[in-house]
């Protein structure tokens, strides 16, 4: 198999300044945070470089290259960025870092945008689980109909806003998740989300997989100049948003249930740990 990588283009360099500087200010908040001696748990910032790490494999050479010519590649670019990135660049509360990254005035004029009142409510609207799943639903389906994949493959300003409307879509999706749970969804509702999630996925996965029929005419001739039949590649790009990204899925999906069953738990032994609080109080 033969691949004639190319060198990046403005967008690769654009989303590298972009990851770059997003770093930095992650890095200077946070050692500025921990200066004040905030609370600032290591497995979040482990999680958020992680999450970074990953972020930058997928969108440079070769895979981004790559993924230009074959639709596997290209699916498991997405997949990448929407399930490995972003959920643990979200673990790492990236706002908070990168807000104390500002300089003073620049983070009090930020804050004060964010303390005004349509502000907080856009922001809890868009964060509630119901409306970051739905958004992520007509994000992956619609852009994997053929006219639009295809304008996205063979126009790399398109590329490039697919890209952040499926990351921003899986971010406003794990943050609902992650931090919008208490009081709204619950860890219960979060189960629900996640595994619904991985079934229209995963049907989405065995169309591609079951297919004998190419479904995007860009990588027939891209394909077999990589010396790739389409519809192995095709089914093989199926199978990476099917099995690899289910499991995934169900882990993160399986990791709220354990959290639902222990905030579960903690509800109904408070009451008993008040009245053996208060029953010691009386004695003494």
């Amino acid at each position: 198999m033969t691949l004639h990588l190319h060198g990046m283009s403005a967008w690769d360099v654009a989303a590298i300044v972009a990851l770059g500087s997003t770093a930095a200010l992650y890095a200077v908040g946070m050692r500025r945070l921990m200066s004040r001696r905030a609370r600032v748990r290591r497995a979040e910032r482990i999680a958020f470089w992680a999450g970074w790490a990953v972020a930058v494999v997928a969108v440079v050479p070769p895979i981004d290259t790559i993924a230009e010519q074959l639709f596997s590649v290209h699916m498991f670019q997405h997949e990448l960025l929407m399930l490995v990135a972003t959920p643990l660049m979200i673990a790492g509360r990236p706002i908070l870092g990168v807000l104390w990254g500002l300089p003073h005035i620049a983070r009090m004029s930020i804050a004060g945008c964010r303390g005004t009142a349509a502000i907080g409510r856009l922001t809890a609207m868009l964060t509630l689980p119901m409306v970051a799943w739905l958004a992520r639903v007509v994000t992956v389906w619609t852009w994997h109909a053929p006219v639009l994949y295809e304008a996205a493959v063979r126009s790399e300003s398109i590329h490039a806003v697919q890209h952040l409307t499926f990351v921003g879509s899986s971010a406003l999706f794990w943050w609902g998740l992650v931090y919008g749970r208490y009081g709204r969804a619950g860890y219960g509702a979060s189960v629900l989300y996640v595994f619904s999630t991985l079934v229209h996925t995963g049907v989405l996965g065995a169309v591609f997989t079951l297919s004998g029929t190419p479904f995007y005419d860009v990588y027939l001739q891209r394909a077999a100049a990589a010396g790739l039949d389409p519809v192995g590649d095709q089914q093989l790009a199926g199978l990476v948003m099917w099995i690899p990204a289910g499991v995934v899925l169900t882990c993160f999906g399986l990791g709220l249930f354990a959290a639902w069953l222990a905030a579960a738990e903690r509800r109904e032994t408070a009451p008993r740990r008040a009245w053996i609080a208060g029953s010691r109080l009386s004695r003494n």
